[in-house]
């Protein structure tokens, strides 16, 4: 996926059309499907307004939703943004979690100025080790890294349920769950009684680092052409392979810091079925957001409105949440569309 469009003017005005187009077609194609099983589009369409957006707790749920979003979609487009397709975020995601959730209930009677920083440098840390092996096959043996990662992801989803189910599952506990971390590992509330933590400040402090790291060092610029062109960046003296396996383990790192602030932030623990599919709907975000830092935070923020909404919209409407499924989809599907045919042949015709 290309990043160069966000350096000149006329690049951001052309991804920044083509998001517009991919989220029109989007709601138009959903609100098509929505007209024929018997729903009014401009009502169901009001109702995921309101409650995403319609009020300050409502608000709270949004970010919430949202906030492991940016992180799994920022993991996938540093890797995108080096040339490498990492599918492999959601494993990250559970690795990462159970890392973090582990150090919690484990480490207790640690001060929180200790063990929450450890807890999530746990999840970081396992994240990123969890993305070596697919690294070093890829940029060493040009293994395709498209199957190496998704498999790990089975990989992780059986070996933490393996896991909470045996050796780290909580003493009387019936379900497939870790025993509850520790309150000084918990990440701060910022509006209770929402879910809404800390997790979020921590996600928008790494898209601007992300923006600044792109922008203004060497190794964002080094990362953006060996991504756009490895043979340009090998032959003007960059280590491509080298960059590869970093930009692997930094987005392994994120995928698991993702985790970890889900465990930390939200659920308390580590549970079987632990993500929703962060790190799948992670690629969606990235793509639909082009890679840039501003187009992340708007992609998750669009996706975590959708999540926070679609099971409420139920209560309100005889509109099935699967629905707002087929709406994620589509964006997913027109995300990754290129429209760059279309801007050409205007500009042609003027």
């Amino acid at each position: 996926m290309s990043t160069v469009a966000a350096e000149q003017p006329s690049g951001r005005l052309q991804a920044a059309l083509a998001i517009a187009l991919a989220l029109v077609l989007a709601f138009a194609g959903t609100a098509i499907l929505l007209a024929l099983a018997g729903h009014n589009p401009v009502e169901v369409y009001r109702l995921l307004i309101v409650e995403s957006f319609g009020g300050t707790r409502r608000v709270a749920a949004t970010l919430s939703a949202a906030t492991p979003l940016m992180l799994t979609g920022l993991a996938t487009a540093i890797a995108f943004r080096a040339g490498a397709f990492n599918v492999g975020v959601e494993g990250c995601v559970y690795v990462g979690g159970l890392a973090a959730a582990y150090v919690g209930f484990t480490f207790v009677g640690l001060p929180a100025a200790i063990l929450l920083p450890l807890a999530l440098a746990a999840g970081l840390v396992v994240g990123s080790l969890w993305m070596l092996v697919p690294g070093v096959l890829k940029a060493r043996l040009d293994v395709d890294e498209v199957v190496t990662t998704l498999m790990l992801n089975f990989i992780a989803i059986s070996l933490t349920a393996y896991l909470v189910n045996g050796p780290l599952l909580a003493p009387g506990s019936a379900n497939s769950a870790t025993p509850m971390v520790d309150a000084a590992a918990r990440l701060p509330r910022l509006m209770p009684p929402s879910t809404l933590n800390a997790g979020f400040l921590i996600a928008v402090a790494l898209l601007l680092l992300y923006w600044l790291w792109g922008k203004r060092t060497a190794l964002g610029f080094e990362t953006r052409l060996a991504g756009l062109n490895p043979r340009f960046a090998t032959a003007s003296g960059i280590d491509v392979p080298g960059l590869i396996i970093k930009m692997m383990l930094l987005s392994g790192a994120i995928g698991g810091l993702a985790g970890a602030v889900h465990a930390l932030g939200n659920v308390g623990r580590f549970v079987s079925g632990f993500s929703p599919g962060y790190g799948f709907a992670g690629i969606a975000v990235a793509l639909l957001g082009r890679g840039s830092a501003i187009g992340i935070f708007l992609a998750a923020i669009l996706f975590g409105a959708l999540a926070a909404s679609g099971a409420t919209i139920q209560l309100f409407s005889d509109v099935p949440i699967e629905i707002v499924n087929v709406l994620q989809g589509m964006v997913m599907i027109f995300a990754v569309a290129r429209f760059g045919w279309i801007m050409s042949k205007k500009r042609g015709a003027a």
